[in-house]
């Protein structure tokens, strides 16, 4: 009997420290931009270009069998770097400069480019 109470004290007492406790619990998700080192490392043919601080790759297979609108233009190429991975927002390893930038207006992850009478997708590379 007293081994008994003793077990129902033992819980009510976890309960209450556990029910009172103002301990918030918070899980936090972040997404990491990966570099373009990364990426041509990992593919070094790859068809890359850097916008507000996010590597953007073509030619994935799922991405270019979705169909997507251009929406606003919200850049253009302005530099080329074909020689090492220090990228710079608006820089291409393969596009031209002055191909322009769009939104797309189905996703906010990539986006479509227009060069030389075509419009390529571009996915936005990052880790989670």
């Amino acid at each position: 009997m007293v081994h008994r109470l003793f077990c129902v004290w033992i819980i009510l007492t976890l309960l209450t420290i556990t029910g009172c406790s103002n301990v918030e619990e918070t899980t936090k998700v972040t997404i990491d931009s990966i570099d373009a080192e990364e990426v041509l490392t990992l593919d070094p043919d790859a068809d890359i270009f850097q916008y507000d601080g996010v590597i953007y790759k073509t030619n994935i297979d799922w991405v270019e069998e979705i169909p997507l609108r251009k929406d606003v233009q919200v850049g253009k190429i302005k530099t080329r770097n074909d020689v090492n991975t220090d990228f710079k927002d608006e820089m291409s390893n393969k596009l031209p400069v002055g191909a322009k930038i769009f939104s797309a207006k189905e996703r906010g992850d990539i986006l479509i480019v227009e060069s030389e009478g075509e419009n390529l997708k571009y996915l936005a590379i990052v880790e989670g």
